[in-house]
């Protein structure tokens, strides 16, 4: 398996039918796309979306039947239908297998959530943080079981800042502040894996890789020139979606969970910590480190207002 490892490829011959599984962002891109993989293996799947007509369709474009599997409203960048979304899955749903937390925004405005975090910060991490400890339970009486966070080669770009996490009293860049966020995606599979994963939870951040999607729809002359500036002018090497979803069905239902647990993924593999700042691949080790994952979810349970056992 490697760059170019299809997900129909890394799924093939898997029997999927016992399986529930839920993910977010499931109205385009990578998030169709993973949906239509576990859907053709057999899984059953729960799937997050804000708008639930713009889903159906697009899972019917991609031979998905929306009518056979369960499209839920959520916006994550707004605590309360988080919460309103996990209650619902709490009462409806027997059992989850796999959770992928896979929507998220990128390079935006600068702009603030509902709830008045910085928007890249309070969507990508806080929502999904707020999301999968909701669904603990579940995912534990389901046990063994998996969660899957949809990071970025972007943690790069910058560390979490967690005495300005929101710009409060630095200067906006929104390449900074998605490089946190991703940053932040990595810290918390990190310190989910170690909290759960002696009760079969198991947790992983994976790097998709470069993909043309939506997820690019806010971005501009001025903010490609800004991210040439943040990582130098580069060959940018472009996945298809079905390439760019195999490291997340691959490190959800086929890697070992004790090599992926608390790991960071790419390339249908485990990768590495960065040690050559030319490298084009790999984690730097800031995005790894235990303690500054237990500070971040210390902080993100202060933000959301919520103490998560």
């Amino acid at each position: 398996m490697g760059p170019e490892t299809t997900t129909d490829e890394v799924l093939r011959g898997v029997d999927l039918t016992a399986t529930v599984a839920l993910i977010t962002g499931a109205s385009s891109g990578l998030g169709v796309e993973t949906a239509r993989a576990l859907a053709a293996q057999g899984a059953r799947l729960v799937l997050a979306v804000r708008d639930v007509a713009k889903g159906e369709e697009a899972l019917a474009a991609a031979g998905v039947d929306p009518s056979v599997h369960d499209l839920r409203t959520l916006d994550l960048a707004d605590l309360a239908s988080v919460r309103t979304f996990a209650d619902g899955v709490m009462a409806d749903v027997g059992r989850l297998d796999l959770l992928v937390a896979n929507a998220g925004v990128m390079a935006t405005p600068e702009g603030i959530t509902v709830d008045s975090f910085e928007t890249q910060f309070g969507t990508n991490h806080l929502g999904h943080f707020l999301l999968v400890n909701r669904l603990a339970p579940l995912l534990v009486r389901s046990a063994p079981s998996r969660v899957v966070v949809l990071a970025s080669a972007g943690h790069r770009i910058a560390d979490v800042d967690l005495d300005d996490p929101h710009f409060e009293r630095t200067a906006y860049d929104p390449w900074v502040a998605y490089g946190r966020s991703k940053t932040a995606n990595v810290l918390f599979a990190v310190e989910l894996d170690r909290r759960l994963r002696h009760v079969g939870v198991r947790a992983t951040a994976v790097h998709p890789g470069e993909i043309m999607t939506s997820l690019g729809r806010h971005l501009t002359r001025e903010t490609l020139a800004l991210m040439t500036e943040r990582v130098g002018p580069r060959e940018m090497v472009f996945k298809s979606v079905e390439a760019g979803a195999a490291t997340s069905v691959w490190a959800g239902v086929v890697a070992d969970p004790d090599a992926v647990g608390g790991r960071y993924c790419e390339d249908c593999g485990v990768a590495g910590i960065v040690t050559d700042p030319a490298s084009t691949t790999g984690a730097y080790a800031y995005a790894l480190d235990p303690e500054r994952a237990k500070d971040l979810w210390a902080l993100s349970e202060q933000m959301v207002g919520e103490q998560l056992d």
